[in-house]
């Protein structure tokens, strides 16, 4: 019902927002992106993208084909490799930050595993920060982690907010020092919450410092302090602050896949993991919990 090639168009455009790079994306001539993507909603019956001269934006519809597109795609994918006879094979060193695996990302995983049981995967749970650098390094082929808001580097897997979150019972008090948790540099989280406060002239205080979320998040329980979370992702026992207890806002964050510069071994491998997490974007964002 659904041809993959205009599946594959639809995921291009819904990346980029824009028929013009999704078109230099995929090597096609715009009057042919527009063409996949118009069959596409004549297959589904549902308008998929409002545009107009300026701007493209995803519908209602569109957002629920994006997770239908991401999973036909994985499934074809599969069956096309199972019947033509081919296996993927190799070493993948898959870096992925600890916010995704305290989350959803273990399904993933064991989906991936019983798929493609010849792969050898290697995890590496880090700092985003870390792990990006890792990457650049050449000692690992695949990451999924947040991104600094002036890197466009990787593929969009979901943008979130980040707010403040805090143990329910806590109360800041206005005439002191905010008190923060955080982890240790080059956090991207930790990065975002000490400039928007010095933008704002608060001062802050770091009460606990850790590698670890769940450090992080046994010191904000017990009402140390407040940090810096993606909305989606807040952990049990923790709760957005109140109108933002007058800390200033932290904008969005966008968690991505990024691809490294990995042997010719990896390289399906590495395809066939991001399509994976790519088709499980939803779940990541925590709908279905």
């Amino acid at each position: 019902m659904y041809d993959p090639t205009h599946l594959r168009t639809f995921l291009a455009v819904a990346q980029t927002l824009s028929f013009t790079q999704a078109a230099r994306r995929l090597g096609l001539r715009q009057s042919t992106v527009s063409q996949h993507v118009r069959r596409l909603e004549d297959a589904a019956g549902r308008r998929l993208f409002l545009r107009d001269t300026h701007s493209v934006e995803l519908t209602e519809d569109g957002e629920a084909m994006l997770g239908f597109a991401r999973r036909i795609l994985e499934a074809h994918e599969q069956a096309s490799a199972f019947f033509a006879g081919t296996r993927v094979r190799g070493r993948l060193r898959f870096g992925a930050s600890e916010d995704f695996v305290l989350t959803r990302l273990p399904e993933i995983l064991e989906g991936f595993r019983l798929g493609h049981p010849e792969v050898d995967l290697e995890l590496t749970v880090e700092l985003s920060g870390t792990l990006h650098e890792r990457l650049a390094a050449g000692r690992l082929d695949l990451v999924l982690a947040k991104r600094r808001g002036d890197d466009s580097r990787g593929e969009l897997v979901w943008r979130d907010d980040l707010v403040w979150i805090g143990a329910e019972r806590l109360r800041l008090d206005a005439g002191r020092p905010v008190p923060l948790i955080v982890y240790p540099p080059p956090g991207i989280t930790r990065d975002r919450a000490l400039r928007a406060l010095e933008r704002q002239g608060r001062e802050w205080r770091i009460v606990c410092t850790s590698g670890s979320l769940n450090g992080l998040i046994a010191a904000a329980r017990a009402g140390l302090g407040v940090m810096a979370h993606s909305r989606r992702l807040i952990p049990p026992g923790l709760v957005p602050l109140p109108g933002g207890a007058g800390l200033p806002e932290l904008g969005k964050v966008d968690f991505v896949l990024v691809h490294g510069r990995r042997p010719a071994a990896a390289e399906e491998a590495a395809n066939a993991l991001a399509a994976a997490v790519l088709a499980g974007g939803e779940r990541l964002r925590g709908r279905g919990a």
